[in-house]
């Protein structure tokens, strides 16, 4: 049976190769030396601390030091970094993984240093492999638990995208498929900064008698409007946007992400860089803050005004009142 082997045993990384082995696959999950931490406590407590449920003893696991062991035979390389480390890690695999037939990014966003979206910095550090990008609303904790999950694959050509996500597709992660690559990880760019102005509201309302429902519906509209307008923007189809790596994934992360979170730290009153080290203190990643600028240099490019979003970047970088997300309502 061919090898599918998850690189970096994040949240999300760990939760998709459980979900790998649960079905039968032939699953190794390799962590890098940032991984110790999670290695340990799955190895002494057969858990991920940042996850509900025990790993299946089927899970092959291996350590910084055994990559050759955990590459060997792989069909499908699942790379599980964050948009910001994703040429770091291909530097540490790309030797053993080079037979791999398929590259698979679970990571979402675009690189902040050069604005490249994962895919083309994979396909750059490795050599233009079959690249596939993953998006959706699909959370570390419900997917490692057997949650029903939904996802969409993207690769270029549309069989390519099948054929890598046939073997994962299963009764609780079902998967559609799309050659609309730039769609799709731009919109799992966009879908951060969204996150956090509805968790801004989340933190506002903690602060008054109000709980901003109406106010939270109706950007969670403006969020999703101009989402359509950049993906059609930027080369991509405004139906991606309206289906799960937009619309999706926005509900998702703004009802139980870790830019939900962030967000409602800041419409508390944390100011912006605290919260961030607050969170990141709890190991936890959180790409809006990235993904902000990466939307405002976008908008910028392409000349559209995104006022929500822009509101999300003046809360963040400007020092505006968290209360001015709301000004877009106007």
């Amino acid at each position: 049976m061919p090898r599918l082997t998850v690189f970096g045993a994040g949240a999300m990384g760990t939760a998709f190769a459980m979900h790998a082995a649960r079905l039968g696959l032939d699953v190794a999950l390799w962590g890098n030396p940032h991984d110790e931490r999670a290695l340990e406590s799955i190895r002494s407590r057969g858990r991920h601390p940042a996850l509900p449920e025990h790993v299946p003893a089927s899970l092959s696991l291996h350590g910084p030091d055994e990559l050759e062991q955990a590459a060997d035979g792989v069909e499908t390389a699942v790379m599980a970094a964050t948009s910001d480390t994703a040429a770091s890690l291909a530097g540490m695999v790309r030797p053993a993984i080079a037979d791999a037939r398929f590259v698979v990014s679970l990571a979402k966003g675009v690189e902040s240093e050069t604005g490249r979206r994962v895919s083309e910095v994979y396909a750059k550090e490795l050599d233009a492999p079959t690249m596939v990008s993953v998006a959706g609303p699909c959370l570390a904790a419900e997917l490692a638990s057997g949650s029903a999950s939904a996802a969409v694959w993207a690769s270029e050509d549309l069989d390519d995208a099948r054929a890598a996500g046939e073997p994962v597709h299963g009764p609780t992660y079902q998967l559609e498929y799309t050659d609309d690559v730039v769609g799709v990880e731009y919109c799992s760019t966009a879908k951060n900064v969204a996150a956090v102005g509805l968790g801004i509201l989340d933190g506002l309302a903690k602060l008054s008698d109000d709980t901003f429902r109406n106010a939270k519906a109706a950007l969670f509209t403006k969020a999703v409007k101009e989402v359509c307008e950049l993906i059609a923007a930027v080369g991509g189809r405004a139906e991606t946007a309206m289906g799960l790596a937009g619309v999706g994934d926005i509900l998702v992360t703004a009802t139980g992400g870790r830019n939900r979170l962030f967000g409602e730290l800041v419409g508390e009153g944390e100011e912006p860089e605290a919260a961030l080290r607050q969170l990141e203190g709890r190991g936890m990643t959180v790409e809006g803050v990235s993904s902000a600028r990466d939307v405002r240099r976008l908008a910028e490019e392409h000349g559209l005004e995104m006022p929500y979003h822009r509101s999300v970047y003046g809360v963040l970088f400007e020092g505006a009142d968290p209360r001015t997300v709301m000004d877009v309502l106007v």
